[in-house]
């Protein structure tokens, strides 16, 4: 604001030999708002492994479109350039990488950061260089609970929302006593503990669980634990290619359908995997479907053309993430972390992934959830056309309440 009334001043005041000076002088402080002119984005990404498929080359193609619509539309005065690595879904090799983007190559937001722990490394570098980190493919409720920060948003869903969604629908159904199959690292920790909670809350009982390495191509010893405990529901407390896996193998023992699995982080990608006859009935929680609505279906159709494949929740949430991103930028003349975040926090989410979110103190992008049922393929009319929406899910009762955060920026 003094900028702006500085500005103001010199033109006023100025005899009309400086007033071309002073315009530019004015001009010039404006463009210095952006460090260097340009606002460079970075996705680091899970390229060839487990995740690749719900995010990876996919979250690239959804960021570049991020990027390409917001310069059509908006018409920035300054540039925005992306860089792109593979983390391998190694913390030390996501944490050197986001350093060095910082460091070397003014990146001034590291996005995407599938896998958790991958997302809680870079987190802490982000804060220590002062710069953004925008979560859509990670899920652990550590991410805006003990380790959130004030640098950090956490945009398409967590493992409270997503327990909370499929473990209350599944328990509603009829499956009381439940074991869980945990990939052995933050998200499968997380998603464990809080779909615990959901099930001892409407009743149901916890008969146990097991623990495996991530990734993991043999779960047959992991699942024959999950067997012999005799319970209803088999939690899957894993994601990507460790639950299509667990889905697979399930059936080649005989698992199923004696015992029914609980997805409680699938993806259209997987079920375009497995196909609808080994997923049909399944429920599962997703904060986007590409088939939901007229926005939806143009975004993805567009998202399609380019990827050959319907988007995920990570991928569609990335690019809402980064035009938020870009918008509040743009609408601040910032580049600055704290003036953008503040930015962000203060402008509502309204676009094809949401109509009602809203980034939280804690860093977490309040917004709709959406329980699904998977079909039967005699219900599938179209190739993708994939799932029931059986219940809208508002994000004041989808998500973890700031009430029961443990996140030091509410309390302190």
């Amino acid at each position: 604001m003094h900028r702006i009334d500085t500005c103001f001043l010199s033109r006023a005041l100025a005899p009309s030999i400086w007033i071309a000076l002073a315009l530019s002088i004015c001009s010039a402080q404006t463009h210095a708002a952006y460090s260097d002119n340009v606002v460079k984005i970075g996705v680091l990404t899970d390229m060839s492994g487990p995740y690749s498929d719900l995010a990876g080359p996919g979250a690239i193609v959804a960021a570049q479109m991020a990027i390409e619509d917001f310069v059509a539309r908006q018409k920035p005065d300054f540039k925005v350039e992306l860089v792109t690595a593979d983390h391998q879904n190694k913390g030390d090799i996501a944490a050197n990488k986001a350093r060095e983007w910082f460091d070397r190559e003014q990146v001034d937001v590291v996005s995407e950061l599938v896998t958790s722990s991958t997302a809680l490394a870079v987190m802490k570098v982000a804060k220590e260089k002062n710069r953004i980190a925008l979560i859509t493919g990670a899920g652990s409720s550590r991410i805006t609970n003990e380790d959130c920060n004030d640098v950090t948003a956490h945009w398409a869903y967590d493992t409270y929302a997503t327990g909370n969604g499929t473990g209350k629908a599944v328990v509603q159904q009829g499956g009381k006593t439940w074991f869980f199959l945990t990939a052995d690292y933050a998200f499968g920790q997380s998603l464990e503990k809080d779909t615990t909670a959901v099930i001892l809350a409407n009743g149901g009982k916890v008969l146990g669980s097991v623990r495996h390495p991530f990734p993991s191509t043999d779960l047959s010893s992991y699942l024959l634990k999950a067997q012999a405990s005799g319970a209803q529901v088999i939690g899957l407390a894993n994601a990507g290619a460790d639950t299509i896996n667990a889905v697979k193998q399930a059936s080649e023992f005989g698992i199923t359908p004696k015992q029914t699995l609980a997805g409680l982080l699938m993806f259209i990608t997987d079920i375009n995997s497995l196909g609808l006859k080994a997923t049909q009935g399944m429920y599962l929680t997703e904060a986007f479907y590409w088939d939901m609505n007229q926005e939806t279906r143009t975004w993805s159709k567009r998202f399609y053309e380019r990827h050959k494949k319907m988007p995920t929740m990570v991928q569609a949430g990335l690019y809402s993430a980064l035009t938020h991103y870009l918008e509040a930028v743009k609408a601040s003349h910032s580049d600055s972390t704290a003036v953008v975040m503040a930015q962000m926090r203060k402008t509502p989410v309204n676009d094809f992934f949401t109509h009602n979110g809203q980034l939280r103190a804690d860093g977490l992008m309040q917004h709709d959830m959406y329980l699904m049922q998977v079909k039967k393929p005699s219900e599938s009319h179209y190739p993708w056309d994939d799932y029931f929406v059986r219940a809208t899910l508002p994000g004041a009762e989808a998500f973890q309440p700031l009430s029961l955060s443990r996140c030091p920026l509410i309390h302190r």
